[in-house]
C-alpha cells in the first residue's frame, strides 16, 4: 500500500447552491444549502485513501464544532489523525457557491490554518515514513516550505498544488518533485496562457510537471521527454468541487504503485470524472472499485 503524508489545511465548506452565480451588488435565491468537511489538504488525504493510499494528515483544526466534524471525516475515511492538531479558535472555512453548470467560486478563511506555522514533533518522522507528500497552499509559506524540505532531505516524492495561485520561492520549487497546477494557475505562475508553453516554463524551476485542464484533461511535461495531453472523460458536471484535489490523491497513489505515468494521469483522471458527477467535496471522491471500474487504459506507454 502507498503510503502518503498531507501537509494541508483543513475546511469546512459552506456550500451554497445557486442557479446562476451573483455578480458584484446583486442578490440571488438558492435552492440548497449544505455544510461539508473540505479544504485543500484534507481533500486530499481523503482523495488519497479512498484511491487506496495508506495516508496520515498533517494541520490543525480549531476547538469549534467544525474541528470535531472536520477530524471525524478524516478518520472515517481511513485517514490518520495522528499529526492533526487542535488549536484553540475557530477552524478553517470556505465559502462556496456553486451554479448549475457545475461551476463554482470559493472565500476560504483560514482560521486553525493560519496557525500551522511549522512542523511540530513526529510531523518530521511521518514525512520521512512516507513515499509521498502532498502539499497546497492554503497553509503559511513557512510550514510548507518546512515540509517540502523535511521530505527532500528523506527522500521522499514531493507533489505541489499551487493552490491558490501565489509566486513560489525558489526554495520550494528546488525541493518539488511534481507540480501539479490548474492552468489558471500555470498562467499566474508563468505569465503565459497557451499550457504547453507554460508548462515549459515551469520546467527550468521543477522536474515534471502536469497542468489539469478541466474537461480536456491533463498536460505532462518532463525535462528531456516529449509532452503528452491525457484526454479526460466526457461527463456532465453536477459540482466541480475538490475535482482537482481528488484527480491529485488519485495521482499520488498511482504513481506511489509505480504506474506509467501516462496510465496514472488517465487513472487520476477517472477519478475526478466521477467526483464532478456528485455535489460536495470530499462526499463526491470515488473509491478504488469505482475508479478501477470507470478508469480505460490509455493506448500507448508513457
Amino acid at each position: 500500500m502507498t503510503a502518503i503524508a498531507v501537509l494541508g489545511s483543513t475546511n469546512m465548506d459552506l456550500v451554497a447552491y445557486v442557479p446562476k452565480a451573483p455578480r458584484l451588488g446583486e442578490t440571488v435565491t438558492g435552492r440548497a444549502f449544505r455544510t461539508l468537511p473540505g479544504g485543500k489538504g484534507a481533500n486530499q488525504a481523503v482523495a488519497a485513501a479512498r484511491s487506496g493510499g495508506e495516508v496520515t494528515m498533517i494541520g490543525a483544526v480549531g476547538t469549534d464544532e467544525f474541528g470535531v466534524r472536520l477530524r471525524t471525516a478524516l478518520r472515517e475515511a481511513g485517514v490518520g489523525t495522528e499529526g492533526l492538531r487542535t488549536v484553540e479558535g475557530a477552524s478553517g472555512t470556505a465559502h462556496i457557491t456553486v451554479d448549475d453548470e457545475g461551476g463554482n467560486s470559493i472565500i476560504v478563511i483560514p482560521g486553525a490554518n493560519g496557525r500551522v506555522t511549522g512542523l511540530e514533533a513526529g510531523d518530521e518522522a511521518r514525512i520521512a515514513a512516507a513515499g509521498a507528500l502532498l502539499l497546497q497552499l492554503e497553509l503559511p509559506m513557512a510550514a510548507v516550505l518546512a515540509g517540502a524540505q523535511v521530505a527532500r532531505s528523506n527522500g521522499v516524492r514531493t507533489i505541489l498544488t499551487p493552490a491558490p495561485a501565489q509566486p513560489l520561492p525558489d526554495r520550494l520549487l528546488a525541493a518539488t518533485d511534481l507540480l501539479v497546477p490548474n492552468e489558471h494557475e500555470a498562467a499566474a505562475l508563468t505569465g503565459l496562457t497557451d499550457p504547453q508553453q507554460a508548462a515549459e516554463a515551469l520546467l527550468q524551476q521543477v522536474p515534471r510537471v502536469v497542468i489539469t485542464l478541466g474537461a480536456a484533461g491533463s498536460l505532462y511535461a518532463a525535462r528531456g521527454q516529449d509532452p503528452f495531453l491525457v484526454p479526460a472523460p466526457r461527463v456532465r458536471a453536477v459540482d466541480s468541487t475538490a475535482a482537482g484535489d481528488t484527480f491529485v490523491g488519485a495521482l499520488a497513489v498511482a504513481v506511489g504503485e509505480g504506474r506509467p505515468m501516462r496510465t496514472a494521469l488517465a487513472w487520476a483522471s477517472a477519478a475526478a470524472a466521477l467526483s464532478v458527477q456528485r455535489p460536495g467535496a470530499q462526499d463526491s471522491m470515488p473509491d478504488r472499485a469505482e475508479i478501477e471500474a470507470a478508469f480505460a487504459e490509455p493506448g500507448s506507454p508513457a
